[in-house]
């Protein structure tokens, strides 16, 4: 009968544990030539490096046909072989956190048990370990996880259908909670009335990137990593990053309007370049290093979210704005605000229209009195 694991080293991957302070592999016998001679190799300081390093070095073929029986299994199979594999490392981070609570709760389960009932239990039970209180954004976006595990499953043969697919209808407080934050106009009045101390630096960079992005409706990412060199005589080409390896939308924001009309976007830009640290570097947004804001290794933009947070406490000290608003929440104003859900998904660059609907219409819908009268 095998030993019980250790609950702090479930989630990691096969044969490893944590010992101090780094997460150990230990190397089947007769494998240790493809782990530099070693019969314990150090895989990583946290989840995601381990399973990054587990892949490059394990040898998959066996394991990706083996066919499994319990859920802790197949979290294992679908961390190797689908989050590890994965390009954005904000995604493989995210997916990889939720390993351990998934498989502290159904690791034990076969996969043919489990049933849509587990799910709704699962989301009813979750709670925040240091406040107690309700996860239920959690729980939901853990059970995303977990479902894509089996879709996964399904396609590999391990089951012969998706348990949860279809089948889960949460209401009230178990429904998942959409951020609904709709900034009103005066608000951003607001926002782009604070007086900076300097002629170049974070306040100025920020109020020209809400310029901007009023109106492109860029994503962060894409925002950040724009280039002196994407600005060419009709607009601003680009190529979302997002779908770059799917739908592979491209872009061309103009400088004029339909009417010849000036759109506002080059003065934006211009006011973008005169708040740069550093004339001469490539990227219209940059550090004091002339560095790109986004790190794509780590797949997020953690300089630029402090420069935004700090600018933010500004507007909120200075200015009548009481309530923070997101970056992120910019670019559901500018959904919500052309007429049509065909042009916010057109603007905004999305596949599907349903995506548009769920996420990027966030105003309220007018709605006219009834004009029946009783005699």
């Amino acid at each position: 009968m095998s030993r019980r694991r250790n609950p702090k080293n479930v989630g990691l991957p096969p044969r490893s544990r944590w010992l101090n302070g780094k997460i150990r592999y230990q190397v089947p016998p007769g494998q240790e030539a493809n782990w530099d001679g070693r019969k314990q190799f150090t895989l990583g300081k946290t989840l995601v490096e381990a399973f990054a390093t587990y892949v490059a070095r394990a040898k998959l073929t066996d394991e990706r046909d083996a066919k499994v029986a319990f859920i802790s299994q197949l979290l294992d199979k679908y961390a190797l072989n689908v989050i590890a594999t994965s390009k954005s490392p904000r995604t493989r981070e995210n997916k990889t956190r939720a390993l351990p609570l998934l498989k502290k709760r159904f690791g034990h389960m076969r996969l043919v048990d489990f049933k849509p009932k587990h799910a709704y239990q699962y989301v009813v039970k979750r709670v925040n370990n240091k406040t107690g209180e309700p996860a239920v954004t959690a729980a939901h976006r853990e059970l995303e996880v977990l479902s894509h595990a089996f879709t996964w499953a399904v396609m590999w043969g391990d089951i012969d259908a998706h348990p949860i697919e279809e089948e889960l209808r949460f209401e009230g407080d178990l429904a998942p909670k959409a951020r609904d934050r709709y900034i009103e106009n005066w608000e951003l009045r607001e926002a782009l009335s604070l007086k900076p101390f300097r002629k170049k630096g974070s306040v100025r960079m920020c109020q020209a990137y809400i310029r901007i992005k009023l109106r492109t409706g860029l994503r962060q990412t894409d925002l950040l990593q724009l280039r002196t060199s994407d600005f060419g005589e009709v607009g601003i080409d680009v190529t979302a990053s997002k779908t770059a390896n799917s739908t592979r939308v491209k872009q061309t924001f103009t400088w004029l309007d339909e009417g010849g009309r000036d759109t506002g976007l080059r003065a934006a830009v211009d006011e973008a370049l005169a708040a740069r640290p550093i004339d001469i570097g490539p990227w219209l947004f940059c550090t004091d290093e002339g560095d790109c804001y986004f790190d794509r290794d780590a797949g997020r933009a953690g300089s630029f979210e402090s420069v935004w947070q700090r600018f933010m406490d500004r507007v909120l000290k200075e200015t009548e704005l009481k309530e923070r608003f997101a970056e992120r929440d910019i670019r559901a104003k500018v959904g919500s605000d052309l007429e049509t859900i065909e042009q916010a998904q057109r603007l905004l660059g999305h596949a599907d229209s349903r995506v548009t609907k769920k996420h990027y219409r966030r105003k309220a819908q007018i709605v006219r009195p009834a004009k029946t009268q009783v005699k």
